[in-house]
Order: structure tokens, then C-alpha cells, then sequence
């Protein structure tokens, strides 16, 4: 066994902790157009865009956030306050223990707030030091830094570790049985990695499963509970179908939103190491990110006893006998995506490393459009 925290390393350089903020900021805003392309693909429909969209968007509040709180990082502050942890071998993200404490710093965040000068009251105290004192006001940046961290923790729409299952309505197949889309996401402890989970399921209750006050709760629980990236999809489809009489679900899809690969803050092992490598791209294009897509499908429902009388229905789920894993991988279907700039991506075609000929490759430009290869 090792220890994951080996593979954990502070960003103590003001200018290196930026430089990985704007990155993962560039980042998030192409992995918007490449959902944007996956629905002119017809990969997604808009209500699913929008799904995967919301999560991007709530990832980039939370790196936001981290930014002002670590933005005078390696300063002398006249307070040690650390510095960003990010996990530089599985994953190139901000370890889970940083949007832990975060979640505890937005519990508190409006006490913070009540006891800390203004932003006006700041910015004037810091003008009068730079033009009266000739000093640069360190103390007071960073005193500002750590006030708009905890405004934007009160805004709220955040990332955190576990985000709550959430239920939408898409139609009526019968009187008595509807459609609904269930999604939630968690930040993966073991590797460090945003997990995006789709659910759309059958309802045969006698209420809608979101406004069914003892239903609704159990299946929150029950599927954050089971939101975890080392269980195959078929264990937490069939676990899901066998808790829940009422409930049948159809189809359960998986999206894990990297590692993130970067020359200058990652050490991965693997060809996309070498490319980054060989490739010399300049500051702010010398990345890649992985995103990897898994799907379980119901095949056909079979009937089985319940009690003395009466019957349920249960899914058969379709594992992919061709796709040369699919029994061991527990879905019916696998797809890797992958995000890079041009430069990369030409270094990559040139050195075609085995394993990336059925990898789907977006590639961003200098301007920011997004092409398919």
C-alpha cells in the first residue's frame, strides 16, 4: 500500500499558485464548448448540456474560490496560512481535503465577514500606505484576499465533495408511471477527481419520486452513499434496483473529469507526459485533460416474487460482450475523451503512442474554438 499523501505537493510561489488558477481557468471555459460540440454531435442532448454545464460552472466558483484564498501565497503575510495542496501524480486537481475545509470555512463564513473591514475601508488603508508610508501593503492585500474568499463562500454554487442528488421530470410514459433524470457529483477522495453521475429511471410510485417525503430522502442517501469511483456501474444500478420496488432504473452514465496533465505541475507517469514534454508549449497551452464517459443500459425487465402475491420488475442490465472488458469494466460501454491545445495535440499525432487511435481528441485553438479529430 502507499500513501496517497506522497503525491500531494504545496504550491508555496505566489506566481506558480496563479499560474495554475488560470490554467484550470482556461480549462473549465473549453470544457463548456466541448459539451457545446458533444450536443452538435448529438453525444448530448441540451438538458444533459446543461446538467454538465451547471457542475463546470460550480467547479469554476470553487477554484475561484481557492484562488483568493491562496492569491498571496508565498507572501509575507505576518500570518501562515499554507498553501494550495494539489494531487501532482493522479490527477493534477486541488486535493479533496482543500474542498473539506472549505466547506467548513463557508460554514463560518458570515462571522468572518461581520468582524472584517470593508472592501472600500481596505482598498483606501492600502492606497494611503502605498502613497503615505511608500511601503507595499502586504497585511492589508492579504487581509482583502481573505474577504473576498469568504464573499465568495456566501455565494454559494460551489463544487463541494458530495453534491446532493437532484430530480428532473421528463415525462409521463402511462398514467401511473413516469420519467425522471436524476444527477449528483462527488469529489473523489482516493484520486482526487470530479465525478459527475446520470441516472434516468422509471417511476411506478403513487407519488412523483421528488415529492414523495419517504422515497425521495432514501434515494438521496442511497445513491450518495454508493457515489463511489471504485464501484463498477452494474453494482450501483443493480443495488439501486433491488432497494427500490417503485423505481426502475434505465440508464446510469459516469463522467470523470480527468486527471488534468501539465509539464509544469504534474509528474503522471504515461505518453501524455512525453507529449507535454516534447511538445514546448508555452505557458497556458501546455496541458491535457482527460474526461471519461461510462454507460450502463437496462437490456429487459424480468418479473420476480414479491411475497406470496405479488411480483416486481427487475432490470437486466447489458454488459458489452465485444468491448473485450465489458463483464470486468461493469457497464455496457466505455468512451475517453480527451481536451488539448494545438501544440500538444500535433505532438501527439506525430508520436501516435499505442492506446490513443479510439481516444475522441477536442482540440482548442489559440482563439478558443473547439475542433473534433
Amino acid at each position: 500500500m502507499t500513501d496517497p499523501a506522497r503525491d500531494h505537493v504545496g504550491l508555496m510561489d505566489t506566481f506558480a499558485s496563479r499560474r495554475y488558477f488560470r490554467k484550470f481557468e482556461g480549462i473549465m471555459q473549453h470544457m463548456l464548448r466541448v459539451a457545446g460540440v458533444m450536443e452538435a454531435e448529438s453525444k448530448l442532448n441540451r438538458d444533459e448540456v446543461e446538467i454538465l454545464t451547471r457542475y463546470a460552472v460550480m467547479l469554476t466558483h470553487t477554484f475561484k474560490a481557492l484562488s483568493l484564498k491562496y492569491l498571496l501565497v508565498g507572501r509575507e503575510t505576518g500570518r501562515f496560512f499554507g498553501s494550495l495542496s494539489i494531487d501532482n501524480r493522479d490527477s493534477g486537481f486541488p486535493v479533496a481535503e482543500e474542498l473539506m475545509t472549505m466547506a467548513n470555512d463557508a460554514q463560518q463564513a458570515a462571522k468572518h465577514l461581520e468582524n472584517m473591514p470593508s472592501v472600500a475601508t481596505l482598498k483606501n488603508e492600502m492606497v494611503q500606505m502605498i502613497l503615505g508610508d511608500r511601503q507595499v501593503p502586504t497585511k492589508l492585500q492579504f487581509a482583502l484576499s481573505q474577504r473576498l474568499y469568504y464573499e465568495e463562500l456566501i455565494k454559494g454554487d460551489l463544487f463541494w465533495v458530495q453534491n446532493d442528488p437532484q430530480a428532473d421530470w421528463t415525462g409521463n410514459l402511462s398514467e401511473g408511471r413516469r420519467t425522471f433524470r436524476l444527477h449528483w457529483a462527488t469529489y473523489d477522495s482516493q484520486v482526487n477527481l470530479p465525478v459527475i453521475y446520470l441516472l434516468e429511471l422509471e417511476d411506478s410510485g403513487k407519488v412523483g419520486l421528488p415529492k414523495d417525503e419517504r422515497r425521495w430522502p432514501e434515494v438521496q442517501a442511497h445513491l450518495s452513499a454508493q457515489a463511489l469511483g471504485g464501484l463498477k456501474l452494474v453494482t450501483i444500478a443493480r443495488g439501486f434496483d433491488q432497494d427500490f420496488d417503485d423505481l426502475h432504473p434505465k440508464r446510469l452514465r459516469r463522467f470523470h473529469v480527468g486527471p488534468m496533465y501539465s509539464h509544469a505541475f504534474t509528474r503522471q507517469a504515461g505518453p501524455l507526459r512525453d507529449v507535454l514534454a516534447d511538445a514546448k508549449a508555452p505557458e497556458g497551452q501546455d496541458w491535457a485533460l482527460v474526461w471519461t464517459e461510462e454507460e450502463l443500459v437496462s437490456d429487459r425487465v424480468i418479473e420476480e416474487k414479491s411475497g406470496w402475491f405479488s411480483t416486481v420488475e427487475r432490470e437486466v442490465f447489458a454488459l458489452d460482450p465485444f468491448g473485450g472488458k465489458g463483464a470486468d469494466l461493469g457497464a455496457t460501454r466505455q468512451e475517453r475523451s480527451i481536451i488539448l491545445p494545438q501544440r500538444p495535440y500535433q505532438v501527439l499525432e506525430e508520436q501516435d503512442p499505442p492506446g490513443f487511435a479510439a481516444v475522441r481528441k477536442f482540440v482548442v485553438s489559440g482563439s478558443g474554438q473547439v475542433l473534433r479529430y
